[in-house]
């Protein structure tokens, strides 16, 4: 069989295949960096890879088509931040809009990679709002869902109150509706680094990640943030992923959202450590709910089953030396909790930087009240300890006993 079939369920497992099958067998003669390349740095038939200098970049771009080519696979639609790289690449195998692009004088042009906007001039990630006029209805807000956290809460709303699926929005529950949709553009002026570590800072001595984590009644979240210290001892945040979910609608109490949040760090931990190509020392956990330090650091009594298996999952996953406290103004997950107005998020940079005292030494981070430590028994995630106690009674008289006894 020399076709491969597109459209069966079957194809992209066999594509995959066949490209992780061909960076096996030509591993013995190319580098490593071009063979973990095609095995780690493909999402479907996608490539997004970053590079230290741009005369590796131009090597890898060279090797990565070769090998490519003797699988049967052409890889086209080059780009990238660095105008060497795009001069090296034949015209043919650019994106299209860097095809008649003048390198010497005209800027680089937006791209998307993977449904995001890269704008490769200034490499930096940017959001282009275009929301389709929907009718104001439970299956209109559907279209919109699975990318915003606002229409979430209003279409759990909408489910809450029983609106059918084509039921007309009253009016009180769409004007607010209406105005977050407008005030949505403003987000096209928002961008993010695509390099999370500035040009200039040199190399990397250590590196940590920092996992802050909220709930509120409408959702919880996180926000992780790297770390980085360099040769100088400068230090430099940047924010790797950040993740909101909306509490379901049957009524759950704010520290199990607290616990739930907390859990969903963890997770998100393990999966940036396998994830990033960086030696990270050991990660921190920020969590601003005193219920949930206290149920951490718990050694001694048992808890109801929803926190148990949580606390599992934490214990399994990080150790209670791992986890801090933080105040709840200090705290960038509390964005991702809760509603925001679009210009309060554009004028902060915590979301995108993380609190100030990441750049500090650790001696002058938060520190943990002493009330923290202290679980009480009365906590409604406690168990109830039974204890059954029994009491010997002899009911022999005096004398009697007197006389046995000798």
């Amino acid at each position: 069989m020399t076709v491969h079939l597109f459209g069966a369920v079957s194809s992209p497992s066999c594509a995959n295949f066949a490209l992780q099958r061909t960076a096996d067998d030509n591993d013995d003669e190319y580098d490593e960096e071009v063979v973990s390349t095609i095995k780690q740095n493909f999402y479907v038939d996608d490539c997004l890879k970053s590079i230290a200098t741009e005369e590796q970049a131009i090597t890898l771009v060279k090797e990565l088509r070769d090998v490519c080519a003797r699988g049967g696979f052409n890889v086209t639609k080059w780009v990238s931040n660095s105008r060497a790289v795009l001069a090296s690449i034949p015209k043919d195998d650019k994106a299209k809009q860097m095809k008649e692009l003048d390198l010497d004088r005209e800027k680089l042009p937006v791209e998307r990679a993977l449904g995001i906007q890269w704008n490769i001039e200034n490499d930096t990630f940017t959001f282009q709002v275009n929301v389709k006029s929907q009718p104001l209805t439970r299956r209109g807000l559907l279209s919109m869902v699975s990318s915003v956290l606002k229409a979430k809460l209003k279409l759990q709303e909408l489910c809450r109150l029983k609106y059918g699926w084509d039921d007309a929005i009253p009016r009180h529950l769409s004007r607010p509706l209406m105005k977050w949709l407008a005030d949505l553009n403003q987000l096209s002026t928002f961008q993010v680094p695509r390099c999370m570590k500035p040009e200039d800072f040199g190399e990397i001595k250590t590196a940590q990640l920092h996992h802050f984590s909220d709930a509120s009644e409408l959702g919880y979240g996180t926000a992780s943030y790297i770390r980085m210290t360099n040769d100088k001892d400068e230090m430099h945040t940047a924010l790797v992923m950040g993740k909101a979910r909306v509490t379901p609608l049957k009524q759950v109490t704010i520290p199990r959202l607290e616990l739930a949040a907390a859990t969903l760090s963890v997770r998100i931990d393990r999966m940036l450590k396998t994830e990033m190509q960086i030696q990270m020392e050991d990660s921190v956990f920020w969590t601003d709910s005193q219920s949930v330090f206290k149920y951490i650091n718990n050694e001694t009594k048992r808890f109801q089953t929803f926190v148990a298996n949580r606390i599992s999952v934490i214990r399994d996953l990080s150790s209670p030396s791992q986890w801090r406290y933080v105040s709840s103004k200090q705290n960038p997950a509390e964005d991702a909790s809760r509603d925001m107005n679009v210009e309060v998020f554009l004028s902060s940079r915590r979301w995108l930087k993380g609190p100030d005292y990441l750049l500090e030494p650790e001696t002058e981070w938060p520190t943990t009240p002493k009330e923290v430590n202290y679980l009480s028994s009365s906590d409604a995630e406690v168990r109830k300890e039974l204890s059954v106690n029994s009491v010997s009674v002899d009911e022999r008289k005096p004398m009697t006993r007197f006389i046995e006894h000798f």
